[in-house]
Parts: C-alpha cells; sequence; structure tokens
C-alpha cells in the first residue's frame, strides 16, 4: 500500500490547494527521500501562481528546501539517513565536466526537483545534489540554511557573472529575496558601493542592513539617470539583475559602463535584447539558473559560522497547510518571502 503525505498543488492561477498526495519513494538507486524541516515560496513560483507560465494540469509547486534524510537509494554513498542535508532545485552528478566546471545547473543528467512545498521529498542524483551540515543545526538558524537552497545562492551567483569584486561599485535591480541577497553577497565578496534599486522601505532599510550604500527609488530611464549621477556618468562596474522582465533587463544593461559586467538571474519572461543594441553597449552578459550546487559548502560554512544571516529575508513565518496564504502575500508585496514548517 502507497503511503500517504500533504503537500502543494496548484491546480489553476491563483488556486493553491494543500492536499493527499502520494508519498514519494525511491526510484533510481541514487535517489533520497528527505523528510522536510522547512520549504518556502519562491518568487519564481508567483510566475505560475499568476497564469503567466500556463497551467494545463495540477502541479506540485515548491523547489527550496532543507530536511533530514529519511531513505537513501543502493548507489548513494555520500548522505545517510539522520543527515540534514540541503539541495538546489536542479539535481546534477556534481561529476561530469560541466559540473566540474562549476555548472552544475547543466549537468549533462541534470534533472529538476519539483514537489518541495510537501511534507517528504524525493531527490534524484543524491550524491551530487545534496550536501550534509557538519551537525543536524539549531532551529534558528534552519531559515537561513533554507535560503542556501536557492536565493541565496542565486544571488550569489548574481554577484560572481557580474564579476563584483573589492573595488567595484554594483548597482542591483530588484529587490526581492534575490536582490536582497545579492546585495548581501556584493558585500561579502567586497564591493566598494552598492546601490540597492527599491522603492519600498521595508526593502530598502533590509537591503542597508546587508549592505547597501545607497538607495534608488526610480525606476527606468529615471532609474539609470540616478544610477549615472552617482557614478560620475559613467554607470556601475556590476549590476545584477534579478527580476526577469523587459524593463529590469534593460535598466541592467543601462546601469553598467562599458566593459562592465551583468549578472542576469531573474527568470526571463518576454526579454528581448536587439543585436545592435547590445553591440554599442560593450557590456558582458552572463547569468540563467544559478548553480547553486557551487556555492554551497562555502555558504554552508559562512552561516553555520554566523558569518552571515541570509534567513532575514523571510519575513512571513506559516505553517505549511496554510501555503496559499504565503502565495497570495508574496502576490501582493505584503511579504518579501514566506517561509513554511511542515
Amino acid at each position: 500500500m502507497v503511503e500517504r503525505m500533504l503537500g502543494t498543488v496548484i491546480h489553476a492561477p491563483f488556486d493553491v490547494r494543500f492536499e493527499e498526495l502520494d508519498r514519494p519513494a525511491i526510484i533510481e538507486p541514487t535517489d533520497a527521500i528527505v523528510r522536510l524541516s522547512a520549504t518556502c515560496v519562491c518568487g519564481s513560483d508567483l510566475w505560475t501562481y499568476r497564469g503567466i507560465n500556463e497551467i494545463t494540469h495540477p502541479v506540485s509547486m515548491g523547489h527550496e528546501y532543507v530536511g533530514v534524510v529519511e531513505e537513501v537509494g543502493s548507489a548513494v554513498t555520500g548522505v545517510a539517513p539522520g543527515q540534514f542535508v540541503i539541495g538546489s532545485f536542479f539535481a546534477s552528478d556534481n561529476t561530469c565536466d560541466i559540473c566540474r566546471a562549476g555548472y552544475q545547473t547543466g549537468c549533462v543528467h541534470r534533472a529538476p526537483v519539483r514537489g518541495a512545498q510537501a511534507e517528504y521529498l524525493r531527490v534524484p542524483l543524491a550524491d551530487g545534489t545534496l550536501v550534509a551540515t557538519p551537525e543536524v543545526p539549531d532551529d534558528e538558524i534552519v531559515p537561513d540554511l533554507l535560503s542556501a537552497s536557492d536565493v541565496l545562492g542565486t544571488g550569489w551567483f548574481g554577484a560572481t557573472a557580474a564579476q563584483v569584486g573589492p573595488g567595484k561599485t554594483v548597482v542591483v535591480v530588484g529587490d526581492g529575496a534575490v536582490g536582497l541577497l545579492a546585495v548581501l553577497a556584493s558585500a561579502q565578496l567586497g564591493a566598494e558601493r552598492i546601490i540597492a534599486m527599491s522603492r519600498h522601505e521595508q526593502r530598502q532599510k533590509l537591503a542597508l542592513e546587508f549592505g547597501a550604500t545607497d538607495i534608488v527609488a526610480e525606476r527606468g530611464d529615471e532609474g539609470v539617470a540616478a544610477v549615472k549621477e552617482l557614478t560620475n556618468g559613467l554607470g556601475a562596474h556590476s549590476v545584477i539583475e534579478a527580476v526577469g522582465t523587459q524593463q529590469s533587463m534593460t535598466q541592467a544593461i543601462d546601469s553598467t559602463r562599458p566593459g562592465g559586467h551583468v549578472g542576469f538571474v531573474g527568470v526571463a519572461h518576454g526579454v528581448e535584447i536587439p543585436g545592435d543594441q547590445l553591440f554599442y553597449k560593450l557590456v558582458h552578459l552572463h547569468g540563467g539558473p544559478a548553480p547553486v550546487r557551487r556555492f554551497l559548502p562555502d555558504l554552508i560554512t559562512r552561516i553555520m559560522s554566523r558569518d552571515i544571516n541570509p534567513g532575514k529575508v523571510f519575513d512571513l513565518t506559516l505553517p505549511l497547510s496554510d501555503v496559499a496564504q504565503g502565495y497570495a502575500a508574496m502576490d501582493e508585496r505584503r511579504a518579501i518571502k514566506a517561509l513554511l514548517q511542515p
């Protein structure tokens, strides 16, 4: 008899339900089953919630997760039952040439990890995907570790893709959880000046706490002009695009000085960059789905040593059964990011 659990399923735009599902089981010998300690709603989930990503059938939701290994397949040797683990939204073998180059989201065997807004989760390619903490962490830092599963790692990739480093001026376009943690990443990577683009007071305060030196509230051409004014008319060395719209990408490129770098990690929807425009901008573009697995060991060390507190992006905590409230609060911008506890 198949065991059952409770999990999140979206049936139509704005129709999120917490319902009974089959509990995941080992399918491949490289699988692990994780009993989730915490999960959350991602900004990218809102594309589906709002119907911008078409919903043709009920879909299990969630791709950010931490928890305790419950069971492993016969081929898994890197993690064991009882260990607390963190994984990425893409499973990877972490051994192929692409993984070894640091791009695990492009792994030749990659597989999406979906259905994490639930009590249990099957993680494929467990040895390459999951990273165990040195010990089971205290409850108070579980939100920090959860952020490393996606938004912290994504913000970190945005910063590295934008070549953030000492002496650099950085602009972050987007004040969601990824953008705010891109601010934190930029500060950790030694940026001299960090300009956060945000119109929301609560998010501005958190950006400043994470290391922003300046706030620009304007958007579009006015936002670009404000950045240019702050940078002697040149633009920033490094710009992180963390939204995924045409306006945010254009704003990012236009805020970058010639020879500068744009790291784009917002999931692109309807973004087009004319070749002639890009040709004359003289900027470097690099980004895509963040290879979170590349950064996990370092991020876990920084979190466990309390050097960083990225879990502050979770400003709403709910029982997992109230997941629909988490989606609504983020959609209406009443919350930056909703933490869900089974």
